[in-house]
Formats: C-alpha cells, structure tokens, sequence
C-alpha cells in the first residue's frame, strides 16, 4: 500500500479563518472535515482544493517560527481569470512575491504569501 502526501499547514489560533479563505478563493474546494478542541481552535481539519488534501491544525502551543516561500502550495488553474480571482482574495493583507503576470513559463501566474504567512503559487496552464 502507497503512503499518502498530505500538506500539513500549522496555525497558532487562525486555522478557521484560513479556511475560510482558502474554501473562498477556490471554486473547486470543500472542507471535508473539521475536529475542533472546546475552545473553539482546530485539532484537526482537511481542506480539499481540485483532487488533492490539504491538512490544517492550530498549534496548542506557540511556536518561534511560521511558514516559509521555500515551500509553497502550487495551484494550476485552466483559465488565467481564475489565476486572478485566486489572486484577488489571497493576496488581501498578504504579500506579493512575483506579481500577477505572463511570464515565459506561464500565461498567467503570481505568487504569494496570503495573510497568515502561507506561500502559494497561481499559475494558468499554457495553451496546448
């Protein structure tokens, strides 16, 4: 049996609300499960985006370090207007790393780090 790769993507308090976000910046996305403790943060939660999972957690415990751009989430969409509609809502209090664009590599791409540090890459597919 094949081990599963999943993204696991560590909050301190604000998990909920990246879900939130992310469920609004993707058409093709659901939360497909959520444990939450008795104070209301996230034990555990899955975010579906296309076919692939993405776990979220809020850290019980405060941690000295966030998320880094050396790893990002890379996301390919169909049409360069979903590159831009992703774009628009993720990078809201986030920060821009290489602008939304065409660049030889793809029609339309950014990337980003959204408001919680997280780094994701938006590109369209190129024309067959």
């Amino acid at each position: 049996m094949a081990p599963d790769l999943v993204p696991f993507l560590m909050f301190e308090g604000a998990a909920g609300d990246a879900l939130d976000l992310y469920v609004s910046a993707f058409d093709d996305s659901e939360v497909v499960d959520v444990e939450r403790r008795e104070d209301g943060t996230i034990e555990a939660a899955f975010l579906r985006i296309g076919e692939e999972r993405i776990r979220l957690f809020d850290s019980p415990v405060e941690h000295g370090f966030g998320f880094t751009p050396a790893i990002s989430l890379f996301v390919e969409f169909d049409e360069p207007e979903e590159v831009d509609a992703a774009f628009a809502k993720l990078a809201e209090g986030g920060g821009v790393l290489m602008p939304l664009d065409a660049y030889p590599f793809s029609p339309r791409f950014a990337w980003i780090n959204d408001r919680f540090g997280a780094s994701w890459q938006l590109s369209a597919k190129p024309a067959a």
